[in-house]
């Protein structure tokens, strides 16, 4: 019986458009072979598991013989966002999109945020987050007025500057929004974007994301509950409202959440470590950069070559991601892709699985793994890949 299971999501990390692609203006998506067209793409670990070997994928060189199970699944839900792709995986389908706000949020919101806060409001409209501070930030600092800015995910994201604005204020501001943002306003994440210096600007690494709490029990509520661990790393606290974790990690960035993984490898525990790597999604897939996307892909590569050299007899490392975010793809939002999955352990058969329909296949194949029940939207495959 599997005991330990890591769960690692590359965000963004699209493998081609679904069929539907053409429906959010994604057609010819493909974050995979964007970045190995810059000629930079080196990931010898991942092509030995299978990744070249994906029903669909047309770049690079596939394995004679993959060493892991692989595939690609498409998603079930509505959307193309963080919240609702990892969700998907563990277990929670949404017919219905989280709303987004093109023109900006409506008075009704932005009035209230404005008087639980006492604080005036700048932009209110899309925006790149890096743009955003050098366009409204030193009015910010002369104002006090907060920069409230969305994109085309469902998100509401508050920007000010650490020297007027304490993180620890703008984190009650988000909870303050968190509370006003329901009903058709119910935003996925309610996102704080702290930055510092003099134009230009730069963000800090204190960003914080307050999502909904899921609208019913996932994967990680049926593993704590049935006294399994469930640690959660990076971004996945706040993707979960902290719901159905036992620990967490919210270091954000691939190398601190990389080292942290590793870390929770090197000790004891019974259950499911889940690791979020923002940075391909954060850094490179929105900032439109293949040449960086494709190089943090080397970086994990190489991360991920030690990891597999550690890896126990009982142990499972499944690879996906959550959504796509091809970053030649116009524009800057995220991109409806299929995800990846690769599926490694010594107890683990080598074996293609084609095209799944729901990311919610992996949350019930390590259900099954470690032995746990609990309705799930999913399938499980794990009677396919065990030995």
């Amino acid at each position: 019986m599997t005991k330990r299971v890591f769960l690692i999501v590359l965000d963004s990390f699209g493998v081609g458009e679904m069929p539907d692609a053409a429906d959010f203006g994604d057609k010819g998506a493909n974050t995979l072979r964007s970045c190995f067209n810059t000629g930079k793409l080196c990931v010898p670990n991942m092509q030995r598991l299978g990744l070249f070997n994906i029903e669909g994928v047309s770049v690079g060189e596939r394995a004679s013989a993959p060493e892991g199970s692989y595939l690609r699944i498409s998603e079930r839900s509505k959307g193309k966002d963080t919240t609702t792709g990892h969700w998907e995986i563990t277990g929670i389908t949404s017919g219905k999109p989280f709303p987004t706000f093109p023109d900006g949020f409506p008075d009704e919101v932005i009035e209230k945020f404005k008087a639980a806060t006492g604080r005036g409001v700048l932009c209110n409209k899309p925006y790149s987050g890096t743009k955003v501070i050098a366009d409204y930030g030193e009015e910010h600092i002369r104002t006090g007025d907060l920069i409230v800015y969305t994109s085309a995910d469902s998100v509401f994201q508050i920007a000010a500057h650490e020297a007027v604005v304490p993180v620890e204020t703008l984190y009650e501001y988000c909870r303050k929004a968190r509370e006003i943002l329901v009903g058709d306003y119910a935003v996925g994440r309610v996102i704080a974007r702290p930055f510092e210096g003099e134009h230009p600007f730069v963000r800090t690494p204190r960003r914080h994301d307050f999502s909904l709490v899921p609208t019913k029990d996932t994967m990680l509520d049926h593993l704590s509950q049935q006294g399994f661990d469930v640690i959660g790393i990076g971004k996945i606290y706040d993707i979960f409202a902290g719901k159905g974790l036992t620990k967490y990690v919210r270091e954000i960035g691939n190398f601190c959440d990389m080292n942290e993984t590793s870390r929770i490898q090197s000790i004891p525990f019974n259950g499911l470590c889940f690791t979020n790597l923002v940075d391909f999604d954060m850094s490179f897939g929105h900032r439109r950069n293949p040449e960086g996307y494709a190089q943090a892909l080397n970086e994990f590569d190489v991360w991920l070559g030690g990891f597999l050299d550690k890896m126990l007899p009982d142990d499972v490392l499944i690879i996906t991601a959550d959504h796509g975010c091809d970053p030649c793809h116009s524009g800057t939002d995220h991109t409806r892709e299929y995800i990846p999955a690769i599926i490694y352990g010594s107890g683990i058969k080598p074996i293609d699985l084609g095209t799944r329909a729901c990311f919610g296949d992996i949350g019930a194949t390590i259900q099954e793994l470690l032995g746990v029940s609990g309705d799930l939207d999913g399938e499980s495959f794990a009677n396919k890949i065990l030995i």
